[in-house]
């Protein structure tokens, strides 16, 4: 099988298969549309640019199509990226299952499960628990298939599930820390935080947004449906639980300028809020250093400050 795209160089060319994860129209100074897309396998991402796009291309290169590729590596910015010398949806490219060209999460969907099903079960409030493991029952399949998002970090198979867990093993650490921190509390935050993004995908491997994602954004899903659950559960939709596991989902982005709904208004989903950024950049800042050589730079990375990182020689 050839090597990934991330073990290419620059100046090297790539000819093979690759994966449309995003594709985004624009509009050139010239008047005429092009495209840029993001293009990637298991080992990671790169960008190409269409130019001017006839609308057939527009129709043809959406996301979650795989693409038969020929092109250069080249530095565009500080930024590797493809120019195209060829571009196709081939025949053998419409018999391949995108799955096959997505990372998959680096922990076991079995072991997911485990943690998560541990946590729910040691929950002490009878009414939290019960919204929890309902929504992990009614999402049984796509909350350990989904990935966390769509470009920035987790974005490949089982991310969701696999960015909870790992934000489950901070909170439990802060919570041996602070004692102060409703347990109960913060880890359904944790659980619940992310799962409306199963509604604003189209699917696993399209994290193209749906007509919900756009109109109204996996936050605000979220905590409607965290009353729906609660009527279906038979629970009074005033006790306070409820408010108060809406309010975790509705701040978890910490500010308006990020997309929060509210600002963290209760200590859990303050300490929500910064488990999520800490496990989300470190989860790019991996990803970034891991196809990196020590004693060099990372590319720059627009959600870090579009900064670029050292590994040291150490």
């Amino acid at each position: 099988m050839a090597q990934g795209i991330q073990h290419y160089n620059l100046g090297e060319i790539f000819e093979g298969f690759l994966l449309i994860k995003s594709a985004t129209k624009g509009v050139a100074s010239n008047g005429q549309p092009f495209l840029t897309l993001q293009l990637g396998d298991t080992t990671g991402t790169i960008d190409a640019k269409v130019w001017s796009a006839t609308d057939e291309d527009l129709t043809t290169y959406t996301n979650g199509k795989v693409v038969e590729v020929k092109a250069n590596i080249i530095d565009y910015r500080g930024v590797a990226q493809l120019q195209l010398q060829h571009i196709q949806l081939s025949d053998p490219a419409k018999g391949m299952s995108p799955k096959d060209f997505m990372e998959k999460a680096p922990i076991s969907v079995e072991t997911l499960r485990y943690e998560i099903d541990q946590t729910i079960f040691d929950m002490q409030n009878a009414t939290i628990r019960s919204i929890v493991r309902s929504f992990i029952e009614r999402y049984n399949d796509e909350f350990f298939t989904y990935p966390a998002a769509a470009t920035i970090h987790h974005a490949f198979i089982s991310g969701l599930a696999y960015h909870t867990v790992t934000m489950l093993r901070i909170a439990r650490s802060l919570c041996d820390i602070y004692s102060g921190l409703n347990k109960d509390l913060l880890y359904a935050g944790v659980i619940l935080h992310d799962i409306g993004k199963i509604h604003e995908f189209v699917s696993e491997t399209d994290t193209t947004r749906s007509r919900d994602g756009n109109l109204l954004g996996h936050i605000p899903i979220m905590a409607s449906e965290i009353k729906d659950v609660a009527s279906d559960l038979d629970i009074d939709k005033d006790i306070e639980e409820i408010t108060l596991l809406q309010h975790l989902v509705l701040s978890h982005h910490g500010r308006p300028e990020w997309g929060s709904a509210r600002t963290p208004l209760i200590q859990e989903a303050e300490i929500l809020h910064q488990i999520d950024n800490i496990d989300a950049k470190m989860n790019t800042l991996e990803k970034a250093l891991g196809k990196t050589e020590r004693g060099t730079f990372t590319e720059k990375m627009f959600s870090l400050d579009n900064r670029s990182f050292y590994k040291p020689l150490i």
